[in-house]
């Protein structure tokens, strides 16, 4: 597998540290509902989660759930994040925590996305992130402020290296409000402290005042505690490379003297009709808001894994409309090849004439993949597998993957494969068609033998309302998925 790292600006081959391949990715902050935009970045890693495992890797994987301490500005300034939700919605910042956290896991689950093996919520690791200040502290990285406790970035030569920052040039105030106290424009607090009168439900006594963590501390304590470090690779998006993971790995290198990450993968943004996604503009979709207009949460997944995860994606409706469509071609031929080996497994109703075609599309391939090594023992996989992987492991390269599969012919064992490797239920979406449907079709093609092509129009409409319909092709009727 190669990966674009963002730590070398090159794309490497990936060469784990261990026998297991340890995996962090940043979750979301849960003060309001994700929308696509925010559900993109998990779709791109799952997929990178599903290639490693096909390629017979083990992955151990932490996620997180920031419950406390992002502020608005995504630094050291503003409002946090879950008492704005709060205020917003009248609750507690812990009862907006739980909601948008079932919230996400729903989402999670509709786009049929792997669970990490950790769900991390940051209020679960206080005790830890106290520690980490203290190390940090004994180390000689931080001071403390009327406002809270600094990390000293002047301690840390290395520390604009991974964004490329030219701290010379970092002026008062270029990415957060500058205080006095501070030594640096570029340090940042790993510890915030509550001023006297200030509204903050989440709060912890710290150098016997109340206060809580710092967002960028909570991902460098759950890594150092769930996987230690240094872990092989960390994902993101881009807006995390100048701050929030900038900070994490001068966090680690002030707690432990330990690189953080071998491997940083970032995945870009997406806009929406050429737009920024913003509230203001009205286009925070949600998987509810596609599912109104008809689409479901594996056509957006289809979306998503038709491009790069590197590259700036456009979403449109009529986009989205292609990859259902995309996403509906393929089923249909699975179930094409359902109906191809009815004969013995499914009772449809075929004429014998089909017998060349089932040879041809169920027979085994010429030569086993060596890759897909969970196949069943009863058929091969096509080479299109091992062709299809090596797209994906060559940068995560879907796009070129898809153009793969809509060129070839697949078993329905090199269906399974995909399947399991893009989570988009191909096959799950396509179930046989029940009996009392089976049976329309078969009373349809015997009205249609007895020209009574009135009954056969009414069963296919009846076939409709049940989301099928029938093509008339020379070996017989086969039903196809109309959405």
């Amino acid at each position: 597998m190669k990966l674009y790292n963002t730590a070398t600006r090159k794309l490497e081959t990936f060469k784990p540290l261990s026998g297991v391949v340890k995996i962090y990715t940043c979750g979301p902050t849960v003060y309001a509902r994700a929308h696509i935009g925010n559900l993109t970045s998990y779709i791109y890693w799952d997929l990178l989660i599903r290639a490693l495992k096909i390629s017979d890797y083990k992955v151990k994987r932490v996620m997180n759930f920031t419950d406390v301490g992002h502020l608005v500005s995504d630094a050291d300034e503003g409002e946090d994040k879950m008492e704005k939700g709060a205020k917003r919605e009248g609750k507690t910042v812990f009862e907006v925590a739980e909601h948008y956290i079932d919230l996400f896991k729903k989402d999670y689950t509709a786009l049929e996305l792997q669970e990490p093996d950790v769900w991390a919520r940051a209020t679960d690791y206080i005790a830890e992130d106290i520690e980490a200040v203290n190390a940090m502290t004994a180390n000689g990285f931080t001071y403390e402020t009327a406002d809270g406790v600094y990390y000293d970035t002047s301690k840390f030569p290395e520390y604009g290296d991974f964004a490329r920052l030219d701290l010379s040039g970092l002026k008062a105030g270029a990415r957060i409000e500058f205080s006095d106290e501070k030594r640096n424009a570029s340090d940042f607090a790993v510890w915030k402290f509550i001023k006297p009168g200030e509204k903050h439900e989440m709060r912890w006594d710290y150098l016997n005042r109340p206060g809580y963590p710092g967002w960028h501390l909570e991902c460098a304590t759950i890594i150092h505690k769930e996987l230690s470090e240094p872990i092989d690779i960390h994902t993101g998006g881009v807006d995390h490379i100048p701050v929030h993971h900038t900070n994490e790995i001068a966090e680690m290198h002030a707690m432990t003297g330990r690189e953080l990450a071998k491997y940083w993968v970032h995945c870009a943004f997406i806009t929406i009709d050429g737009e920024k996604i913003s509230k203001s503009l009205g286009n925070t979709y949600s998987l509810d808001d596609l599912s109104e207009r008809g689409f479901s949460p594996m056509d957006y997944k289809m979306w998503v894994l038709s491009g790069h995860y590197q590259g700036t994606r456009n979403f449109t409706f009529e986009s989205l409309e292609a990859a259902r469509n995309r996403r509906l071609n393929w089923r249909n031929r699975i179930a094409l090849l359902y109906q191809l080996s009815s004969e013995s497994e499914h009772s449809a109703p075929f004429s014998s004439g089909r017998s060349g075609a089932l040879a041809r599309v169920l027979g085994p391939s010429e030569k086993g993949s060596r890759i897909f090594a969970s196949a069943r023992d009863d058929g091969g996989n096509s080479m299109v597998l091992t062709q299809v992987l090596d797209a994906i492991n060559n940068n995560l390269n879907s796009a070129e993957a898809f153009a793969l599969i809509d060129n070839s012919e697949l078993s329905l064992d090199d269906w399974g494969k995909i399947d399991e490797l893009f989570g988009l239920r191909l096959i799950a979406d396509s179930p046989i068609i029940s009996e009392e449907l089976q049976a329309l079709v078969s009373e349809r093609e015997t009205a249609r033998a007895a020209k009574n092509y009135a009954r056969a129009d009414e069963i296919r409409d009846e076939l409709a309302t049940h989301g099928f319909t029938v093509k008339d092709t020379s070996d017989g009727p086969v039903w196809q998925y109309l959405h």
